[in-house]
């Protein structure tokens, strides 16, 4: 998550023009959340801060899994003030702060801030509010990766699983396959786009290695789609293109593979390596 973390602060500085950006995750008892990540920062004082949940604005957004804003935070009635040495330190004023709440859980915590007293503008909060959502898109994807590799593991993939078009194990793998490749498709993390790539070719058989692919990129996508069973109209909604289109590269796939029907393309594409 650190990563993410590091490059939705470096856009939230730069798309709302908030000067310092901060944050961390939350614990998984949800707790409290450690301050590991900041950009702007003039000092360490912010850095290994805990904040705890209902202490401080960080620790009311968390209880409260809402936005929370202060325009002159050493002043503010509403909060408590734990962390006003680290606050004080950093020069920080006008402070807000955004959970990223993925599920009903808040999994991290985001902060902009101003070193001047101010009333934050309702563009500033709809921008804060907005990074906190790729965020959450993007932590939820992270999540969808560990569970089709825990669905991967649990299936105990085999040299059997993947010559039995028969074997449940095969459904789980072909499933788990497509999934990944849409979720690579989906996400702005680049580092996690290269991780999804990386594990959808080793579950193809890593044959690519030694070969030229026979399809290209988007022909797998449609043709691992069709090997999970989805039909074009489907096929077409989960990739965002035309029914139409997705005919045309079930034609190309069966060209290419001198297949005469879906079944008979998934089952050669399999035994060349393209499809797990």
């Amino acid at each position: 998550m650190e990563s993410v973390l590091s490059s939705s602060l470096a856009s939230m500085r730069r798309e709302t023009g908030l000067p310092i950006a901060f944050g961390g995750e939350v614990s998984a008892n949800g707790t409290r959340m450690v301050i590991n990540e900041s950009v702007g920062n003039a000092s360490r004082a912010l850095n290994g801060l805990v904040i705890r949940a209902g202490h401080g604005l960080g620790g009311k957004a968390l209880r409260g899994a809402k936005i929370a804003a202060v325009a002159d935070y050493l002043s503010e009635p509403s909060i408590t003030h734990e962390y006003d040495h680290a606050v004080a330190a950093e020069r920080l004023r006008s402070i807000v702060v955004v959970p990223v709440v993925v599920n009903g859980t808040v999994r991290a915590m985001l902060y902009g801030a101003l070193r001047v007293p101010a009333e934050l503008g309702s563009s500033v909060l709809r921008g804060v509010r907005e990074i906190a959502r790729r965020v959450e898109f993007d932590i939820a994807v992270a999540d969808e990766v560990a569970r089709q590799l825990r669905t991967l593991e649990a299936a105990t993939i085999t040299e059997a699983a993947r010559s039995s078009p028969a074997d449940p194990d095969r459904a789980a793998v072909s499933a788990a396959y497509a999934e990944l490749r849409a979720l690579a498709r989906e996400t702005d993390d680049r580092d996690l786009r290269v991780r999804l790539a990386r594990i959808s070719h080793g579950l193809s058989g890593g044959q690519a290695v030694h070969r030229s692919r026979v399809l290209s990129p988007r022909e797998i996508d449609v043709l691992s789609l069709v090997a999970v069973g989805y039909t074009n109209k489907e096929i077409a909604d989960r990739l965002g293109i035309e029914a139409e289109t997705v005919k045309s590269y079930l034609r190309s796939i069966m060209h290419r593979l001198s297949a005469h029907n879906r079944t008979q393309a998934v089952a050669l594409a399999r035994a060349i390596g393209e499809l797990p």
